[in-house]
């Protein structure tokens, strides 16, 4: 039986590759979804020697499917964002213990411990809702801060830019969290010049604003905020862990997360590094439901497994793969 000892104490590439390919395993005997999409490619454990012959589950079968390789009781579900009368992406989760980890080791992986931080949130699409993953995580981690000015802030612009400019004074480490939209109305508003607060931004205009490329966004804000640098957070509502860019919108992985591209006309061709394709996400937090999985994002990732998002595919179906009507 894999454990989460097993998830979270990845040393090694070799490491690795050893429990994703226990894991395809687990995962095809128990993921009634994921075994029928593998059956269709005519892919069994027996035929597969390395990551790169692990099928990658179409992202939309979370849309269509409940997408689980346990039968423990669900303790939450979460959902994506959608439009008005759009099919929303669920992910049932059936051990938030595990999500908990893979966020709070990622974080500690990434930034240090959670209770030097006071973390400030802005996150107004995302409160409007219930089902947030992000807000869940956001959430726990402004508990385990431990820090009495740590909170969520909705349309109080005034007060956040008060308690940051307060932090600052103190010279108090702080991450601020926030959908980009709601970080533009920040620095529209009130101008800082920040030394000891990390901004997130954790992408998405949500038809508040018109679509910007990265760069420009990133040029405003490190202007407005007055900072060298803006951080991102890359997850998704069909994933338990999270990659984090510290600057020019490069990611990388914690251990148990792995990105790889695809082919955009083969969906099924796994790319080497240094080309554009399809990200496919390796999560081996998603234990309980799959861990392998083709989004609809378009990137590329460099030899050192770092990654970056250059978009998302313009047509709603994978091209290449016509699997979904399972």
């Amino acid at each position: 039986m894999i454990s989460n000892d097993d998830i979270f104490n990845i040393k090694s590439n070799t490491d690795f590759e050893a429990l994703a390919l226990e894991v395809f395993k687990f995962q095809f005997k128990n993921n009634k979804v994921y075994r029928s999409f593998c059956d269709l490619l005519y892919k069994h454990p027996s035929d597969i020697k390395s990551i790169n012959e692990i099928p990658f589950l179409p992202i939309q079968f979370f849309k269509s499917h409940n997408v689980l390789s346990t039968s423990l009781p669900i303790e939450k579900t979460f959902t994506s964002s959608g439009t008005t009368g759009s099919v929303t992406s669920k992910h049932l989760v059936s051990d938030l213990k595990l999500y908990e980890a893979s966020y709070l080791k990622a974080f500690k992986h990434f930034y240090g411990q959670i209770e030097d931080y006071v973390v400030l949130a802005l996150l107004p699409s995302y409160l409007e809702r219930d089902g947030s993953s992000l807000i869940y995580m956001v959430n726990d981690l402004i508990d385990k801060s431990k820090q009495a000015k740590s909170g969520f802030y909705l349309n109080n612009l005034e007060e956040l830019a008060e308690t940051i400019k307060t932090l600052e004074s103190q010279e108090q480490k702080t991450l601020l969290i926030g959908v980009s939209f709601a970080l533009l109305d920040l620095v529209e508003t009130y101008q800082f010049n920040l030394k000891y607060t990390t901004i997130m931004e954790t992408g998405g205009m949500k038809g508040r604003r018109k679509e910007i490329i990265r760069q420009e966004l990133h040029q405003i804000l490190q202007k407005g905020f007055g900072v060298n640098h803006i951080h991102s957070e890359y997850g998704m509502t069909e994933l338990l862990s999270q990659a984090y860019s510290k600057g020019n919108g490069i990611f990388e992985c914690p251990p148990w997360m792995k990105i790889v591209t695809r082919d955009t006309e083969d969906a099924l061709s796994i790319q080497q590094p240094n080309k554009t394709g399809g990200i496919n996400v390796i999560d081996l937090a998603n234990l309980n439901s799959c861990s392998f999985i083709a989004t609809q994002d378009l990137g590329k990732v460099y030899d050192n497994g770092e990654f970056e998002i250059i978009g998302r595919f313009d047509n709603s179906d994978i091209r290449g793969c016509n699997l979904m009507a399972l």
